[in-house]
């Protein structure tokens, strides 16, 4: 079987390039020497373990995506840029038909999946691509789902810590606390605490110093209203590898459903997961 084409964006971004480097080191993919990039960044190329790919800022990337489909055919594009840049980089991969998986959280998401469905192409859409933590999601869905009301009168406190450069409120946590809106908590996503600040992360948090500039921390604590029952409930993520691992698996799936003519379909991390 060739090897599917993947086009990484985000570089020179952290987590683009943990993806890039697990991406050249996975027989199942050929990388795309081409990244859209941000228009902050002012190099022209980047290097990751000897490839080197080029990077092509926002108003460039029109002129430049003919000739990169020529030359590499219909690669499969993977989003870790920007929060700010979620909706007009899904418009620009509808208008060219790539297939795309959008790992980027933020943008208006209502309008990122009409996108898609109002075009020809398919793509997975998702705020956490590690399929651990999609699994624990999957049970907080199943639960709100078959016992709903189940936390009613319960108080929520949901604190999340990322790396500072992290620009939004975690896509996870707000999916989560969906979850615990269904089971009867009365808690709204701007309740969510923010960490940014790595002075806290790491005395306050524990979290180790060689991952304060790259991690995902999570803690939901639920108490009764008399305080008498508590339930706690955590994910520490640290590094990067767990998500790109889970959103290489995303592209070899939503390679599968672009062979089987997927067009205008959104899929999700639960789908990747049912069809590993």
């Amino acid at each position: 079987m060739a090897p599917i084409p993947v086009m990484i964006n985000g570089l020179p971004g952290n987590v683009a390039q943990v993806l890039a480097r697990h991406a050249l080191a996975d027989a199942r993919f050929a990388v795309v020497p081409f990244s859209l990039t941000g228009p902050e960044i002012q190099a022209k190329q980047v290097e990751i373990d000897g490839f080197t790919a080029a990077l092509v800022r926002p108003e460039d990337r029109d002129g430049r995506m003919p000739g990169i489909l020529e030359a590499y055919g219909r690669p499969i594009a993977v989003d870790f840029t920007h929060p700010s840049a979620v909706n007009d980089n899904a418009a620009f991969y509808c208008r060219h038909n790539l297939p795309f998986v959008m790992g980027t959280t933020g943008g208006d998401r209502a309008a990122l999946h009409a996108e898609v469905q109002a075009s020809s192409i398919a793509a997975v859409i998702a705020p956490n691509m590690a399929k651990q933590i999609v699994g624990f999601q999957a049970m907080l869905e199943y639960a709100a789902a078959t016992f709903p009301g189940l936390f009613a009168g319960y108080r929520l406190q949901v604190r999340e810590s990322h790396q500072r450069g992290k620009a939004d409120t975690s896509g996870t946590a707000k999916a989560v606390v969906q979850a615990f809106q269904r089971l009867g908590v009365d808690f709204n996503t701007q309740q969510i605490e923010m960490v940014r600040d790595p002075g806290i992360q790491r005395e306050g948090w524990g979290v180790p110093e060689q991952y304060l500039s790259g991690h995902g921390w999570h803690t939901y604590t639920l108490d009764s209203a008399d305080g008498t029952v508590h339930f706690e409930f955590t994910h520490n993520v640290n590094g990067r590898d767990v998500y790109a691992k889970g959103t290489l698996d995303a592209v070899a799936y939503l390679a599968c459903k672009v062979a089987e003519g997927a067009g205008g379909r959104v899929f999700t991390m639960i789908d990747v997961l049912k069809g590993l």
